[in-house]
């Protein structure tokens, strides 16, 4: 135990926590029980402010998916409240409050080529084809499949699938992105040069991002912040500031003040997982 205080002692304190103004999402005192009598979430608070990159880590069964749910409106609190931009409600016709999510599998159409597939949300939408053929093709050429609308899904390795389905969630033009644990299923290089790919969308496309992984490398990586969430009920363990560069790259991987975050989060990780144990 004194190893994993020490640990979280050298974690510096996040700027972002609280967040100043209207925070983007907020979770305030958020319990989660199912019918089954399954105690997901505990007394959770959480701001996310504008233009964060912030990923979940902790535990499998801690409650990481469900608070995602949640902040997509797909789930709703036992007790406590989430908040979208001040708001007790999505107004998803307001520019501002623009929210798309992309799942642990890509769940394309098999039988629609990939731009259709990408294409689908807006035509629910009732965008007129002009205007979303546009949105597709720019979605597309952000993923790297602008070859590659014409094709099936079942054309495309799992990697360019992910692809496809980030770029579905694209083309809403979202100015809020909610992933739960998308590259979990990818080989190693596949997964590092999708997460390389989707911090320079983040910073392109003035995101903000909120992403579940199992993965404390994935999660230094690709974040600003990154919440430590205990075993079940889930909570807030830690919430750490990642003071990695802008710009990263494969060199950031292997540099002291990586691998520093990394052992940090580890320590603090292996707490929540001990925690989980009594």
């Amino acid at each position: 135990m004194n190893a994993v205080l020490d640990a979280a002692a050298m974690v510096q304190s996040n700027p972002h926590n609280p967040v100043h103004g209207v925070p983007v999402l907020l979770a305030n005192g958020v319990e989660k029980t199912y019918g089954n009598g399954t105690h997901a979430l505990q007394r959770l608070k959480l701001e996310i402010g504008r233009g964060e990159f912030v990923s979940l880590l902790g535990p499998s069964g801690c409650g990481k998916s469900t608070l995602l749910k949640m902040f997509a409106g797909l789930e709703q609190p036992s007790a406590g409240h989430v908040r979208w931009w001040g708001k007790g409600q999505i107004n998803h016709s307001a520019a501002e409050q623009k929210l798309a999510m992309v799942f642990q599998e890509a769940t394309l159409m098999p039988w629609a080529k990939v731009a259709d597939n990408v294409r689908l949300p807006l035509d629910l939408a009732g965008v007129p084809r002009a205007q979303s053929q546009r949105r597709v093709d720019d979605a597309l050429q952000l993923v790297g499949l602008g070859q590659f609308g014409h094709v099936y899904p079942r054309e495309l390795s799992g990697g360019m699938q992910m692809r496809a389905s980030i770029a579905r969630a694209l083309a809403t033009e979202p100015n809020l992105l909610l992933m739960d644990e998308p590259f979990g299923a990818l080989d190693e290089f596949t997964r590092n040069r999708l997460d390389s790919d989707l911090r320079q969308l983040w910073a392109a496309r003035d995101l903000t991002v909120v992403f579940v992984t199992h993965s404390i490398y994935e999660a230094v990586y690709l974040s600003s912040r990154v919440v430590v969430m205990g075993a079940r009920p889930g909570r807030v363990i830690a919430d750490v500031a990642i003071n990695g560069p802008q710009q990263r790259d494969e060199a950031y991987r292997t540099s002291a003040e990586f691998i520093q975050q990394c052992a940090q989060l580890s320590a603090l990780l292996a707490e929540a997982n001990a925690e989980g144990g009594h």
